[in-house]
């Protein structure tokens, strides 16, 4: 084969994951990582708590620990920071929750040798008896297939290769990958986004601003550890409200539309899709909150 027909090596790849409580499904995470069929070159821990958890098992490959302090949870400036101390080529964003197919590793470094862009990997969602309590190391990928179920509002992955993807508002934090240049790039996520909510989206859409292509990757799967969810999500309703202005006044539409429609259905906000502000009629009460929580559910 000439030299200049030779297809470029796979980029080394750095998995990077935030966490704050969820040991149980770290260790599950690394688990998984322990049994890639292309090991990653490291994985980061960016912990959004004093110290790290204890007992972790070996993921096959480098470990390395960051402490981001902050409050509410420093979603966008923990991935900065765990992006920034990243030396692979390509980095993996893997949500704590979420367990690695034995091919993720390896699906998104194929992917990232002949696409530029934002790369988006399938997620399943495991039932509440496969929670965090689950031990990982006892399930093969064909038993997380059986258990794992498809969020409604994803679109479906192609069987092989990459499927263009219109819309990059698609990308979710659950899985996801890029080039270490690419994220740098636009600067990363913007960390005036507090709390939960919008960064993703908002990352999005300025990386699409650049040229920049979303598609999806056939096999790189990961399994979400069930826990209980709120539906809808008003424990974040103030960080909700705030992050979407941020996204609307930037981007001049709003994001998270499908919970903003859920707090007017409950009477918590006056506002539509083409509206320049939300108007807040109340906050949610304690008691409210509290009835939102759906342990059962798998989607929020």
């Amino acid at each position: 084969m000439p030299p200049d027909s030779r297809p470029p090596p796979a980029p080394s790849t750095s998995v990077l994951t935030l966490v704050r409580g969820r040991a149980g499904c770290l260790r599950n995470l690394m688990r998984g990582l322990a049994r890639q069929s292309v090991r990653p070159r490291e994985l980061v821990i960016a912990w959004m708590q004093p110290e790290p958890a204890s007992g972790l098992p070996d993921p096959g490959c480098p470990v390395r620990h960051l402490h981001v302090p902050g409050e509410p949870m420093p979603l966008a400036a923990a991935r900065n920071r765990a992006a920034e101390a990243a030396r692979g080529d390509l980095l993996v964003f893997l949500d704590v929750d979420c367990i690695p197919a034995s091919g993720l590793v390896g699906a998104y470094a194929a992917a990232a040798t002949g696409a530029e862009g934002l790369l988006l990997g399938e997620v399943l969602y495991l039932p509440p008896e496969a929670g965090p309590a689950l031990d990982a190391s006892d399930l093969d990928d064909a038993a997380l297939d059986r258990l794992g179920r498809p969020h409604p509002a994803r679109p479906p992955v192609p069987e092989t290769g990459l499927r263009r993807e219109p819309d990059p508002g698609q990308l979710w934090g659950l899985s996801f990958a890029l080039a270490a240049r690419a994220w740098r790039s636009v600067g990363g996520m913007d960390e005036g986004f507090c709390g939960y909510g919008g960064e993703e989206t908002d990352f999005a859409a300025r990386l699409a601003a650049t040229g920049l292509p979303t598609d999806w990757v056939a096999g790189a799967r990961a399994y979400h550890q069930h826990h209980p969810v709120h539906v809808p999500p008003l424990q974040h309703f103030a960080a909700i409200l705030a992050n979407a202005a941020r996204f609307r006044a930037r981007h001049g539409r709003w994001c998270m539309t499908y919970w903003l429609g859920q707090f007017r259905a409950a009477g918590l906000i006056d506002w539509t899709d083409d509206a320049p502000a939300i108007r807040v009629i109340r906050p949610p009460t304690a008691p409210e909150i509290a009835a939102a929580l759906r342990p059962g559910a798998l989607f929020s």
